[in-house]
């Protein structure tokens, strides 16, 4: 769960406290003021320069929260991004998105190998509209770039009695096995949620 407002302004030292303010005052007056680009998203890239590395995800999502980023704000500010506000936006994704229209973004940051972005686009939006086919292969995903599976929302559930999730585990960890690398522990976690035997 995103920090409140309070919260994360008690973390942080007094400049940071005033940089934040003036932020959160921008983003939610940034409705419809037709520029450009508003200056809530100017300071949105600067977060991690202004209120340390520590508790930029924490910012920056609430900055889009504040400003009711939409799908069209949210995939403009992800497509030129660095990976650190990509990141943000997908940790935003569950509140500001009931829908399954910013599932490209998840999408997207899956088919990376930043483990920060595939953690991220593992949690709950994915849990919510990846569905089945893509949902399994985020999981093979994870299991590939070394992402715990402790970062995927829902995995309990959506694994549970999920017979093709269990074949594609045995395979991975067969060509695993067959070209002499370890079968990741998480690997037999997520097979034994399925209920299905290796």
């Amino acid at each position: 769960m995103t920090p409140t407002s309070e919260e994360i302004a008690s973390r942080l030292e007094p400049p940071a406290r005033t940089w934040l303010d003036k932020a959160l005052a921008e983003a939610g007056s940034a409705a419809e003021d037709n520029v450009a680009v508003p200056a809530w998203e100017l300071r949105f890239a600067a977060a991690g320069r202004q209120c340390g590395s520590e508790h930029a995800d924490a910012v920056r999502t609430l900055l889009l929260r504040r400003a009711g980023a939409g799908s069209g704000t949210l995939t403009r500010i992800y497509q030129g991004g660095t990976a650190a506000e990509r990141r943000a936006v997908l940790l935003a994704l569950p509140d500001l998105v009931p829908g399954p229209e910013a599932l490209p973004l998840t999408e997207d940051a899956l088919r990376t190998n930043d483990t920060r972005l595939v953690a991220a686009a593992v949690g709950p939006y994915a849990a919510a509209h990846l569905d089945p086919h893509a949902w399994r292969h985020a999981i093979l995903k994870c299991l590939f770039t070394e992402v715990s599976l402790d970062a995927v929302d829902g995995l309990a559930a959506r694994a549970a009695g999920d017979g093709e999730l269990a074949r594609m585990l045995g395979d991975f960890a067969a060509e695993r096995t067959a070209a002499g690398r370890p079968v990741p522990a998480d690997l037999y976690r997520a097979l034994n949620l399925t209920g299905e035997e290796s």
